[in-house]
């Protein structure tokens, strides 16, 4: 049971790393084109946004701490 939980956080992680930014602007042009309401594709347009914040966020927090290191 185990082995499968990682095996699927690690396939979760793999495709939304890849598939984040397709479905990130993808999504808002299928639904202003006629995408009927779907609130699991909602949730996941979401998650897709937070994992880009958070790149976003760790991008800068690195780069903070490497100017630091420089002076």
């Amino acid at each position: 049971m185990k082995r499968i939980i990682k095996e699927i956080y690690g396939a979760g992680i793999l495709f939304f790393y890849f598939f984040k930014w397709p479905y990130f602007l993808g999504f808002p042009y299928l639904y202003i084109n006629g995408l009927n309401q779907n609130y699991i594709l909602d949730a996941l347009w979401f998650y897709c946004l937070f994992l880009i914040l958070k790149d976003v966020y760790v991008m800068i927090k690195n780069k903070r701490i490497n100017r630091c290191k420089k002076d």
